[in-house]
């Protein structure tokens, strides 16, 4: 059998994990310690880079709307306001569900940032690959887009970069216009592109009478996907409470279907007639979080009726992510 290497006792400058260089995974650790990078420091980096965060988006404002333009919504924007303030040159920066060609970022002409949300990442904290783009789209040239890498695993987050107390209020689009300052006077070929991406878009509507509701219609049917913020066990059972007691739905026609699972929160999903609106689930919609408020509040064990609702809610789960 081959000799393990010995360890070298020489004395030698030791680094910290923050100032341990990128190197070959192969090659010797800048560290000292003998070992290949990728058996050394190297190890904790990967570790670093592709240990899943579940709620990426914890502890930004409008958590929950993130999530649904994240995985939900087609086309919507929302401005950002920076810890920082802007840097000089910088008017705006703003969050856009998809960019053209799929961007990871773009700066403008005029300086402002868009700043891709629906983008596959390279590891398992989204915030921070987000976080990344962010600041190469602040000191990229004007008018030109940023392109996709894989993120520092010692890189700042968005609830680093993003003010605490900012607002986030996300604007629904009926298209994609927004991806060009003036539309009616672009390219043919720009014009193409937008009415491709506009006919595969889905009609949504944000409710205005409750938080990170979405009215979306569909050939078919209409749906109203919720994104919540309780924990998902005590949001199962009272969704459970309700639906046994014949109580959660949004009206005659309506259905809870399930819910979807995404960035570790929960989004119950209702079936909606073709004919129901978002303006006709407004009212609906909030009756029914009272409703939801009062069963969050009960903490007494689930009846076998209520118990069989959860066992139905729980096999109608789809994780998106």
């Amino acid at each position: 059998m081959a000799k393990k290497r010995p360890q070298t006792k020489a004395k030698r400058p030791q680094l910290t994990d923050g100032q341990i260089p990128v190197v070959g995974a192969r090659e010797p650790c800048p560290c000292g310690s003998g070992r290949r990078y990728k058996a050394c420091h190297g190890r904790a980096a990967a570790h670093a880079v592709t240990e899943l965060v579940h709620r990426p988006f914890e502890g930004l404002p409008g958590e929950c709307d993130w999530v649904a333009l994240r995985e939900l919504v087609p086309a919507a924007t929302a401005g950002l306001t920076l810890r920082d303030g802007l840097p000089e040159g910088v008017p705006s920066v703003t969050l856009a569900t998809v960019l053209p060609m799929a961007w990871p970022a773009l700066r403008r002409d005029d300086g402002s940032v868009l700043l891709g949300l629906q983008n596959d990442t390279s590891s398992g904290d989204l915030s921070r690959d987000l976080a990344d783009t962010l600041r190469r789209a602040l000191a990229a040239d004007p008018g030109t887009p940023v392109q996709a890498r894989r993120a520092p695993a010692d890189g700042p987050r968005l609830q680093d970069l993003l003010a605490p107390e900012g607002a986030f209020e996300p604007v629904v689009h009926s298209g994609f216009e927004f991806w060009v300052p003036d539309p009616e006077n672009a390219t043919p070929d720009v014009t193409a592109s937008l009415e491709r991406a506009n006919a595969a878009a889905i009609p949504t509507v944000r409710l205005s009478g409750v938080d990170s509701a979405y009215w979306c219609e569909t050939p078919e049917k209409n749906h109203l996907r919720w994104v919540m913020p309780y924990p998902e066990e005590q949001l199962l059972d009272a969704l459970a409470r309700l639906h046994a007691a014949g109580r959660s739905s949004l009206g005659e026609g309506t259905r809870l279907v399930g819910s979807f699972r995404a960035h570790g929160l929960t989004v119950p999903v209702w079936d909606l007639p073709s004919g129901v609106g978002a303006e006709d689930v407004e009212k609906p919609a909030a009756e029914f979080a009272e409703r939801l408020a009062a069963a969050l509040d009960t903490d007494a064990p689930l009846t076998p009726d209520e118990r069989r609702a959860r066992g139905g809610l729980t096999n109608r789960q789809v994780t998106l992510s």
